[in-house]
């Protein structure tokens, strides 16, 4: 009976330690999609992407498929970065990871969560300043999809003229 209680208690120990280790202070917003967690590290946010800060190959993948400029991808890189300092920089959040922890430059993967339980992910997306990372599946693409189309609908970001 005691090991039972005691393996128990480990078990509940180490899960309260875990779940600590997914809360910290932003001490960097590197740009609109990743950010460095104290004790964590870099964090890139999960399911969503952001325009390079300068031009990059990564850009042909908007310039063809959305038919937007290098100048507007630059601009909203700029704007990206900007709404992260103001939600996050100097604040605690709450990080939750999906399937894939880690991304292949040994960055965190996670939702990020304000102290508000408002999620940055989707404020970046609601707010057209990021679209959906379609290319690995995670648990709230279907809801990430939709947030993006109703920035799309309203004009926002990366879809206003």
């Amino acid at each position: 009976m005691r090991r039972i209680l005691l393996a128990g208690l480990l078990l509940t120990l180490t899960v309260s330690c875990w779940a600590a280790d997914l809360t910290g202070r932003v001490t960097w917003v590197y740009d609109g999609d990743t950010i460095e967690v104290a004790d964590i590290g870099k964090v890139r946010l999960l399911g969503i992407d952001t325009p390079e800060y300068q031009d990059s190959k990564r850009d042909d993948f908007y310039l063809k498929r959305f038919q937007l400029s290098r100048t507007r991808l630059r601009d909203i890189s700029r704007q990206a970065k900007k709404f992260c300092i103001d939600q996050v920089k100097g604040k605690t959040v709450r990080l939750e990871t999906d399937r894939q922890r880690r991304d292949k430059h040994g960055r965190l993967l996670a939702y990020v969560y304000l102290a508000d339980d408002r999620q940055l992910n989707r404020l970046l997306l609601q707010q057209g300043l990021a679209s959906v990372f379609r290319r690995y599946d995670f648990d709230q693409k279907q809801a990430f999809s939709a947030d993006e189309e109703r920035a799309r609908a309203a004009r926002r970001g990366l879809w206003a003229e």
